[in-house]
């Protein structure tokens, strides 16, 4: 896919480029508003969107936030999702690690598995220490 050069969409690629949290679309709007105060929510949803689909980016929608994030390393890697705060991070975790786990699926199914979608979740570390009285 093939996209006309958009200041507002660079805008959103490098904010992404500089997260490592794995923003919402209401994150990045709240940040590009600011160079851009006239930029809609429908326009970053849009953009997100269309930069996910032309594979620069990549949308993640974890079943326990019901709302979606994105994240500028499109390779392949896990994810931890914190039941307290929500926070989405990235594991340090070789992907390669569970790969066998397609031809696990595939064992007694009818029916082709050309990928995986995995992500751990529990609690994390400062959450942890916030609960330990940790601060």
């Amino acid at each position: 896919m093939t996209m006309k050069y958009s200041r507002q969409r660079a805008a959103i690629l490098s904010f992404l480029q500089s997260r490592r949290d794995h923003p919402t679309a209401e994150l990045v709007y709240s940040s590009v508003k600011e160079s851009f105060p006239n930029i809609s929510l429908g326009t970053v949803y849009r953009n997100l969107n269309q930069l996910a689909e032309a594979g620069m980016i990549t949308k993640h929608s974890f079943g326990t936030l019901g709302i979606d994030h994105f994240d500028y390393n499109t390779a392949p890697h896990y994810h931890f999702v914190c039941n307290c705060c929500s926070a989405v991070i990235d594991l340090p975790m070789a992907y390669s690690a569970i790969s066998s786990i397609d031809e696990e699926a595939s064992k007694d199914f009818d029916g082709l598995i050309r990928e995986h979608r995995l992500y751990f979740c529990g609690t994390c570390r400062n959450c942890l220490d916030r609960e330990s009285g940790e601060d």
